[in-house]
């Protein structure tokens, strides 16, 4: 469980990072769209409007990200059930047939990202990422398969905590 709100901790660092750099892309996009220097002399004159339209895009994001911290504030991850598989807040140690093991944070949207976990690299997802969603409900010793493009890639639950 400490490993789990210790990765809980970086993903919410990690989005206030990115709220931080999306609010000055807003900032600056919106002084580029607001700028006297930029005011249209010609319908051919479209910075202004781009950096409008640049500006709007950018704050979007940043309610994005706001949204995903607010999600991920209330996420409390609880000890792995088995009688239940595999269900969000679950951190799973995946095996491919290379014997290559990869470690999985599941948590709501907005947060995923590569985390560090010990020595460990951990990917944080969303269940609603195709690799969510089909471990969803598996229990240790069991498969997962997902279709990448024409790549069908499996492996198998080692653990779940």
């Amino acid at each position: 469980m400490k490993n789990k709100f210790l990765l809980l901790q970086q993903v919410l660092e990690r989005l206030a990072e990115d709220l931080l750099q999306a609010e000055q892309a807003v900032r600056a996009a919106h002084e580029t769209a607001t700028h006297e220097e930029n005011i249209a002399e010609n319908k051919y004159d479209t910075l202004g409007l781009e950096a409008a339209y640049l500006a709007t895009g950018q704050a979007r994001r940043a309610e994005a990200i706001r949204q995903a911290m607010a999600n991920w504030r209330q996420f409390r991850p609880g000890p792995y059930d088995a009688s239940k598989g595999i269900q969000l807040g679950a951190l799973v140690c995946l095996v491919d047939s290379d014997d290559k093991q990869q470690q999985v944070f599941l948590g709501p949207d907005g947060g995923s990202m590569k985390l560090v976990s010990g020595a460990q690299l951990v990917q944080a997802i969303s269940s609603e990422a195709p690799l969510g969603r089909a471990m969803l409900g598996k229990c240790e010793g069991d498969e997962v398969s997902i279709q990448v493009a024409l790549i069908r890639q499996q492996f198998e639950v080692l653990r779940v905590q």
